[in-house]
């Protein structure tokens, strides 16, 4: 774990000043920095580019928690956080928290705490634009459906909505939509602003389309080390600030617009314990 401004001050005087006296002088290391878990293929939400920046509405979010928290962008050190590997990110430490389209739970909340929730999403399907027979969540039934492995939208269907669905479930996002791209799967289902990003990329841009179904209520919130009251305070103030000086409403232009994608306003923060 490496956010340690706040924590380590006092600590990091005193070995400054024994340096010192021992070494005939000191140096800061210059090497704060906070780890933050985001995804790398969802576009608008989470993504890196091919020449190693980050993009999307979470990297939005958890830079403006950083810089909240005293980070300035040089100061992050972004990590991938697939959503099987989410829970073990946070309980071994690997990570301070996760901005990763990371639904609030029951079952998670056993594991993790959540900051938020910061947004609200509807599960959805994709499917290619000249799809016919898929008009509602039973229409799976005799379908190939591809999600992603630890996804709360593959286990959705399987469970409620379409039980002698196909279910193919992928390590990544972009494995599915090859998949449908190339006929090997006839839908892929998660959340609508992850749906949206990806038809809005130049590649796929016709190709595909929204089914327009809500098929969930996704909460988003900001995962960390279960128990930590203290840090879920200051990002939910990081959270509220953001929504109430027009940077969350700004960042949703910024990442969403180009897909047409109607968005919810910003969620009342729930996560307080």
């Amino acid at each position: 774990m490496k956010l340690r401004k706040a924590g380590t001050a006092a600590a990091a005087a005193v070995v400054l000043a024994l340096t010192a006296t021992a070494c005939g002088g000191g140096s800061d290391s210059g090497d704060e920095t906070i780890t933050v878990g985001i995804k790398f293929d969802q576009p608008g939400l989470g993504l890196k580019t091919p020449d190693g920046d980050f993009t999307g509405f979470d990297v939005d979010v958890a830079k403006y928690v950083a810089k909240e928290l005293g980070y300035d962008e040089k100061d992050i050190e972004w990590k991938e956080a697939p959503s099987a590997e989410r829970e073990n990110l946070i309980s071994r430490g690997d990570v301070d928290f996760i901005v990763a389209s990371y639904s609030i739970t029951d079952e998670r909340k056993e594991k993790v705490s959540f900051a938020g929730p910061y947004f609200l999403a509807h599960q959805d399907l994709l499917i290619r634009t000249d799809e016919t027979s898929i008009k509602e969540a039973k229409d799976l039934n005799s379908k190939k459906l591809c999600s992603v492995a630890g996804s709360t939208s593959a286990q959705n269907v399987k469970n409620e909505l379409a039980p002698k669905a196909d279910l193919d479930e992928q390590g990544g996002y972009s494995q599915c939509l090859t998949g449908l791209e190339n006929k090997v799967v006839d839908a892929l289902t998660t959340d609508d602003a992850i749906l949206a990003g990806y038809a809005a990329q130049d590649e796929h841009k016709g190709k595909f389309k929204l089914a327009g179904l809500s098929l969930s209520d996704e909460n988003y919130g900001i995962g960390l080390k279960k128990g930590d009251t203290e840090l879920q305070k200051k990002i939910n103030d990081a959270l509220k600030k953001m929504v109430e000086d027009g940077s969350w409403e700004q960042a949703v232009k910024d990442n969403f617009g180009p897909a047409g994608y109607e968005h919810e306003p910003a969620p009342e923060i729930t996560e307080t314990s």
